[in-house]
């Protein structure tokens, strides 16, 4: 098989993903074009030379519909050669995107290709595309499927993560990522986004709230109560899986969960020969990827089955690993990952995450990719591992290693 490498990755800034937020002008479209733009201009591609552009997009519809790849590969004025191909495994879809773009490479199907995402929560809001998994009672009832805040909150049960255990995570995600701007951690990556007339509109994470603190935070109400002891009553579905549970202890709200936002990124990864052609340095060689199916109804503990998955795939222990980096949709998912694996929290998610920056659905697992890259560089450390939890329950995950 041939290795492949990693050459570049870029990212957005996250837009709030609201009507008010910075990048609500801008469309989806736009927002991957950049991003490809971004990847062609620092790297001066000739971009014949790229085979595939691979994109994970989780509401797929309306301004994201049409096979969102290939149309940011045509506005962003690449070669009509260059195909695109839109992808969905839900929050990991970006990671997955990318393990794709890798494996094309690694099959030889492909020189060059470039896997990432993009999600516009302002403009085509989540769960624009429906889905039988949420509306089919004839599905939801027979897997016993609940919202993924009542998922969440069934691991912060099950597992012994109070309320004060999720906000005090949430406030280091806070402090984490705005130290992370002060110190220019992101500088590397982050590409501004410019409006229809060329002028820049946003080159920082919007959504950081530095001042948090416990006090705020303690004052927000359960986001996911309701819906669980109201009808349709999903406590009732829930316990249905889980017996051994008194009640659901509803231990999350908007301020420990992650954030709704706009955003975009994109890795580009190519074999030796062609970082040769475009004189490019390898920053990474991709060592290991996987994905799993899990448990539905607790839905989010996907992470912890994966991560030993790639590790055995890549002949690895946990303690082969320098970074570790989980998505943050929920503070009792990068808690309960802790606990399964014993990782101390100084070796995951040090620069942040999205309980403060934000989760655009298909973008993220393509910006903690790059994020964990910037930080191999920045630390001269050697591996890192990235992954994110799934609705209907799943997990993926890759290693890199510094080159």
């Amino acid at each position: 098989m041939t290795e492949a490498f990693i050459y570049d990755a870029v990212r957005t800034p996250r837009g709030k993903g609201k009507p008010d937020g910075t990048l609500h002008e801008i469309t989806p479209v736009q927002l991957g074009a950049q991003v490809l733009a971004a990847l062609r201009d620092r790297n001066e591609l000739d971009t014949r030379y790229v085979d595939d552009v691979v994109f994970g997009c989780v509401s797929p519809v309306g301004e994201q519909g049409a096979d969102i790849a290939r149309t940011s590969v045509l506005q962003a004025d690449y070669a009509q050669t260059t195909a695109g191909v839109q992808i969905n495994r839900f929050c990991a879809s970006a990671l997955e995107a990318t393990n794709m773009a890798a494996a094309k490479v690694m099959s030889g199907e492909a020189d060059m290709a470039i896997g990432g995402g993009v999600e516009a929560m302002s403009r085509v809001p989540m769960g624009s595309d429906g889905g039988a998994m949420v509306s089919d009672p004839a599905v939801t009832f027979k897997n016993y499927i609940v919202p993924q805040g009542i998922s969440a909150d069934i691991i912060a049960t099950k597992y012994g993560i109070t309320r004060d255990d999720a906000d005090k995570y949430a406030v280091e995600s806070q402090k984490r990522s705005a130290k992370s701007w002060e110190e220019g951690r992101f500088a590397n990556s982050v590409v501004p986004v410019k409006d229809v007339i060329g002028m820049e509109i946003l080159k920082h994470d919007e959504n950081i709230r530095p001042q948090t603190d416990m006090q705020s935070l303690g004052s927000l109400p359960p986001a996911f109560l309701g819906m669980g002891e109201m009808m349709p009553g999903f406590n009732k579905v829930a316990l249905q899986k889980y017996p051994e549970l008194e009640k659901i202890e509803h231990i999350h709200t908007a301020g420990n969960s992650s954030a709704i936002v706009d955003g975009a990124a994109g890795i580009l990864i190519g074999n030796e020969e062609m970082g040769k052609k475009f004189g490019m340095k390898p920053r990474a060689r991709i060592k290991a990827m996987a994905s799993i199916g899990s448990e539905p109804t607790i839905m989010l503990t996907g992470p912890e089955f994966v991560a030993k998955k790639v590790l055995d795939r890549a002949g690895m222990s946990k303690n082969d690993i320098d970074i570790w980096e989980l998505n943050e949709a929920f503070a009792s998912v990068v808690l309960r990952f802790m606990q399964a694996l014993d990782i101390d929290h100084s070796d995951i998610n040090v620069c942040g995450g999205a309980i403060a920056m934000g989760h655009p659905l298909g973008a993220t697992g393509a910006m903690i990719l790059g994020t964990v890259l910037d930080e191999l560089e920045r630390t001269g450390k050697q591996t890192a591992l990235a992954t994110l939890c799934i609705g209907g329950g799943m997990g993926t995950a890759t290693i890199i290693e510094r080159v």
